[in-house]
């Protein structure tokens, strides 16, 4: 009788989780390894005062692409986890007080289209074809196929030459689009993935085409409650979650990886090991005792890294259906400020902001008659400005609470019951992000693809990586398509049949 293989997963992201799921799903004896007391990573959840946070991601697009973990498993989304579509899907807002509805809805999105612009809606018309081009290339067929050696680069060379891949998302939607602002509103996608829309490369433009396919969703209970139902399916289908287990170390013996060690000092074996963490922390700390830890670890130091965040979770004692859920907020300066956040030694005076409030889709996340937001504000990591967070973070939550007082929320400061934040320190010392980055490795042309790390360790062959840090990159779809990529690979590692979804 031959027993399963049996696998760690360190870390319980979207990747991670997903990951955990296809591996135990197709037989592997698996386990879930979380240093916090919750499962999620960047997508934690926080409590207080009856009020319920989303740490993370909230911005749901595929739901189809999380469906495929369930149905593999041969069970039903619906009976895990219920997804509420959002529409808009964003309202973008500007400081004079105009405000664009980025809809689903093809007639309204043109119709503000035309009241910008006229000339601009025929250019619209042929970004949404490239779009479309871009992610039925860029996301349907290589967004899950691992990039592992040189070869598979140079076959898809020519698609990329095709699809102006070199040219930055923004530049890509001037060349069909002529007015400010409307440029903004569909470049500025690229920021939800940590990438600068002046240098992320033009296949991020297939995220509006992601969107305009399937919509964009929202978890029933928040963010927390996909992380809850996949933990169930994961567990359901007799994977371990293992909370309150840091991973201080992965052994390896004759080139292989034998293990991993927790703290304070347990270990155990495995036949293989796949980490979902911070992949400079798995390199340069988890493997910073082999030669090939050490020297990833040195390499990576040299990648450019995405920016940081700074997250302000609040509550009030009153509802204001006013906004609306996603709220994108321009600050008076767009391609100036994105400069700064990614190459200036300081905090910019001004900033743009992200602002959620899921209440106004599901009011169960606040006490009655109350209502949850958090704000974010994109920041410099720590190696670009090298800021005592600690010491500004204060004054920076009280400018940030005070902007959206004046010209969003009337009587904020007043109605305010609970207030908390993250920043990069929280990114660097809690999910032990590399600089405080909040999306690992920056997204451009010479980071992506085979040029990103690896799904499989190039040198050690059962080391595995999954999630932001991987092919193909961050945000929820991003991460989902690495675990598919990465479980792909170690199936037929150990000579398993690969699903076709």
């Amino acid at each position: 009788m031959t027993h399963a293989k049996r696998v760690a997963v360190i870390g319980s992201g979207f990747g991670g989780l997903s990951l955990a799921i296809r591996l135990q799903a197709a037989g592997f004896e698996t386990t879930v390894f979380e240093k916090r007391d919750k499962p999620g990573g960047r997508a934690y959840v926080y409590e207080d005062e009856g009020f319920t946070f989303d740490g993370g991601p909230t911005v749901i697009t595929d739901p189809g692409a999380l469906e495929a973990l369930f149905t593999l498993a041969g069970r039903k989304m619906d009976d895990y986890v219920s997804l509420m579509p959002v529409d808009p899907m964003y309202r973008l807002c500007w400081e004079d007080g105009e405000v664009f509805d980025y809809t689903n809805d093809a007639g309204q999105l043109e119709a503000q289209i035309r009241r910008r612009n006229p000339d601009d809606v025929e250019g619209y018309r042929r970004f949404l074809e490239y779009s479309k081009a871009v992610y039925e290339k860029g996301y349907r067929e290589l967004g899950h196929v691992p990039f592992l050696d040189p070869g598979a680069m140079l076959r898809v060379a020519p698609a990329l030459i095709k699809l102006k891949a070199w040219r930055s998302v923004y530049d890509q939607v001037a060349r069909f689009v002529s007015d400010e602002r409307l440029r903004q509103v569909f470049s500025f996608h690229a920021l939800l993935v940590g990438g600068n829309p002046f240098k992320a490369s033009s296949i991020y433009t297939l995220i509006h085409a992601l969107e305009r396919e399937s919509g964009v969703w929202f978890a029933r209970g928040g963010t927390g409650a996909l992380v809850r139902g996949m933990v169930r399916l994961f567990e359901d289908l007799g994977g371990t979650l293992r909370l309150n287990s840091e991973v201080s170390k992965i052994d390896t013996e004759n080139g292989r990886i034998t293990g991993i060690h927790t703290f304070p000092g347990d270990s155990d074996r495995f036949d293989a090991v796949a980490s979902n963490a911070d992949v400079l922390h798995t390199y340069g700390r988890l493997l910073g005792h082999t030669e090939r830890g050490q020297k990833q670890g040195k390499a990576l130091e040299k990648r450019s890294w995405s920016m940081s965040l700074f997250v302000i979770y609040f509550g009030l004692k009153r509802v204001h259906p006013h906004l609306k859920h996603h709220m994108v907020i321009f600050g008076p300066r767009y391609r100036e400020l994105i400069d700064d956040i990614f190459h200036a030694p300081r905090l910019a005076e001004d900033f743009s902001l992200y602002l959620h409030a899921p209440t106004l889709s599901d009011p169960s996340l606040a006490p009655e008659g109350c209502s949850t937001y958090y704000v974010l504000s994109p920041v410099p990591h720590l190696g670009t400005a090298d800021l005592d967070w600690d010491e500004i973070g204060p004054k920076y939550t009280a400018r940030i609470l005070d902007y959206l007082e004046q010209h969003y929320i009337p009587g904020l400061k007043e109605d305010l019951v609970t207030c908390r934040t993250l920043h990069p320190f929280g990114f660097r010392d809690e999910l032990n992000a590399h600089l405080g980055s909040a999306f690992s490795v920056e997204p451009v042309l010479t980071q992506s693809a085979w040029f990103r790390p690896h799904n499989r360790d190039a040198s050690i062959p059962n080391l595995y990586l999954v999630g932001a840090g991987t092919h193909p990159g961050a945000g929820i779809p991003g991460v989902v398509g690495s675990a598919r990529a990465t479980a792909g690979v170690m199936l037929e590692d150990f000579g398993l049949p690969v699903p076709a979804f």
